[in-house]
């Protein structure tokens, strides 16, 4: 069954009050929702997005010929949908693109209401605790008071997580994956390194490029193209490209036979192998669409996230207002959030005696794994969906019955 989706906005006229404690006012959210909220408003689960990805997380679009436009996937599509892992057909689905981003909600390209200019650089910082805050604000429009699961990947699993932190009676379960507890210095230095690419680009103009009509793209393409590593394993690369060089491209086993025969070009300036290729393909694909003040922020909210920073740095005592039921998952070859992250967090939660189900799944596709299809891990998600819709259930019965 096809899900034909179609995208929401919400308009916020009311200033929300940021942790850098700047405000922001007069901004829209857009979102999109998948299947129908029950009578009692206990079936709704809230998907968190990751970097570069949106509201969008299901279904496809139709165009104004009502054609199905078959490049508008969801960006979690084989997750989320009838029948699927989290389904539609059960579960009222939510989601949201975050503040700052640039594929529907107000951004740093949009208008600041009180200067009639473009944002900019101007945009306010703005974190994950700003953005659960801001995901809240349309919970109370949609009348949702309880969440039956917040779920998320990589940035979107510390929202998940910052759910049970900040509103920790609206959240009955949280679906964690591929996730930390904050990120390693390893994990700050290769965002800033994305950071100064982007800042040194002679058309990032501090920000304000878009007076100037041009884009940094140089700077977006080296920033997707730093980022884009950390999401493969080794041995992905290894198994996809290898050595091969780019003139063996589309050759198949032929080149592999003969790729130690192939001559370099002996130049520093051409690609000479796929990998390059392919990297320099994902780089240009993402500077095309992607805002570069909206990768500086989302970068900055990554590296300040840390719950127990205001414990000094216990993660036990952080996560011990938290109430919900959760589910973590990582996989072997992430090395961008290791197994040993997720492990921490286990830790913790079990330290304040919470309901924990952890599955450490060993799959070969490193950090992009929670976006892939693995039998184990749909097979794990629909499990765990499954027993949430049964909690559900049961409690309606018990309650009809008293």
């Amino acid at each position: 069954m096809t899900l034909i989706v179609q995208p929401q906005s919400l308009h916020f006229e009311e200033p929300l009050l940021l942790q850098s404690g700047k405000s922001i006012r007069g901004y829209d959210l857009a979102f999109e929702t998948y299947g129908t909220l029950n009578a009692d408003k206990s079936n709704a689960v809230l998907v968190c997005h990751a970097l570069n990805a949106s509201h969008h997380v299901a279904g496809i679009y139709a165009n104004a010929d009502e054609k199905i436009q078959k490049k508008s996937v969801g960006w979690w599509d084989n997750m989320i949908g009838p029948g699927k892992p989290v389904d539609t057909n059960q579960f009222f689905v939510i989601g949201v693109n975050n503040l700052g981003s640039c594929v529907g909600s107000t951004g740093p390209m949009h208008v600041n209401p009180d200067t009639e200019q473009v944002y900019g650089a101007d945009f306010p910082v703005v974190t994950v605790e700003d953005w659960v805050n801001s995901q809240a604000l349309l919970m109370d429009h949609l009348d949702i008071k309880t969440l039956a699961a917040v779920m998320g990947g990589s940035l979107g699993g510390m929202q998940a997580l910052s759910w049970t932190l900040q509103y920790p009676e609206r959240v009955r379960h949280a679906v964690v994956i591929a996730s930390a507890p904050n990120l390693t210095a390893e994990n700050i230095a290769f965002n800033e390194v994305a950071r100064r690419a982007i800042i040194t680009d002679p058309d990032f103009h501090d920000g304000h490029f878009y007076g100037h009509g041009v884009i940094p793209k140089r700077g977006l393409r080296i920033a997707r193209m730093v980022g884009h590593i950390t999401y493969l394993s080794d041995d992905v690369m290894n198994a996809k490209f290898g050595r091969q060089l780019k003139r063996s491209l589309g050759l198949g086993e032929a080149a592999e036979k003969s790729n130690h025969q192939q001559t370099y070009n002996y130049s520093t300036l051409d690609v000479e192998f796929q990998i390059e290729s392919y990297l320099r393909h994902q780089g240009d694909k993402f500077a095309e669409y992607f805002d570069a003040n909206t990768y500086l922020l989302i970068t900055r909210a990554l590296d300040y996230f840390d719950p127990a920073q205001q414990h000094a740095g216990d993660l036990t005592k952080a996560l011990a207002v938290a109430k919900a039921k959760f589910l973590l998952v990582s996989f072997t070859t992430d090395w961008r959030f290791s197994p040993s992250r997720s492990r921490e967090l286990v830790k913790a939660l079990l330290d304040n005696n919470r309901d924990v189900s952890y599955a450490e799944i060993d799959a070969p596709h490193g950090h992009d794994a929670f976006l892939l299809d693995d039998r184990r891990y749909m097979s794990l998600v629909r499990s765990y969906f499954d027993s949430i819709l049964s909690d559900i259930t049961f409690e309606k019965t018990a309650g009809e019955a008293a």
